[in-house]
């Protein structure tokens, strides 16, 4: 779910194997903002259909193939809310690629094509309390007044939630951080 530290655990497991790992987090393929406004779906940014998902799986098919010298994924950049291409660059001798994201085991939306390409998942959780707190105060980090980042956590964030808690069930691993 949304704050439950995916990408702090995905980025560790990652530098802890160094060389052997790259870490391509599922957040590189946001749809762009000019997009989400022409769709009408800015203020759900982070929901499941704001997502390129085909990008996503044809990115893992490429780095699964490993056909190419170097596959360049897309990475997401908080600061300017938007994604940018071509930001990590990923070997094709490197062994590992650990991603992450909320609907890797989603089965709508194209998502249902991933978790085939995955070896193996995880669902890590935390307690409800922290992760609203953790993400309160990112929204807060990144420019939001502490009563939008509340609205936002409690209404889109929480609603993300609730799907991806319903894909617990697919993951091989269930990982509790405390």
């Amino acid at each position: 779910m949304p704050g439950a530290s995916k990408s702090t655990l995905a980025r560790r497991v990652s530098d802890e194997l160094a060389a052997a790992a790259v870490y391509v987090p599922m957040d590189g393929f946001h749809l762009a903002n000019h997009e989400l406004l022409r769709l009408g779906r800015r203020d759900r940014k982070g929901a499941v259909d704001t997502f390129d998902a085909a990008g996503f799986v044809h990115l893992l098919r490429r780095l699964r193939a490993g056909e190419d010298d170097v596959v360049y994924a897309p990475s997401f950049l908080r600061e300017i809310e938007e994604p940018i291409a071509g930001w990590i660059p990923v070997p094709a001798d490197v062994p590992l690629v650990v991603t992450e994201g909320n609907y890797l085991l989603a089965c709508q939306n194209g998502w249902e094509r991933v978790r085939p390409l995955l070896d193996e998942a995880w669902y890590v959780e935390v307690a409800e309390e922290t992760r609203l707190q953790r993400l309160i105060t990112r929204h807060r980090a990144f420019g939001k007044s502490e009563e939008d980042a509340r609205r936002w956590t409690l209404g889109s964030d929480q609603t993300n939630a609730q799907l991806v808690r319903t894909t617990r069930d697919r993951a091989d691993v269930v990982v509790r951080i405390d």
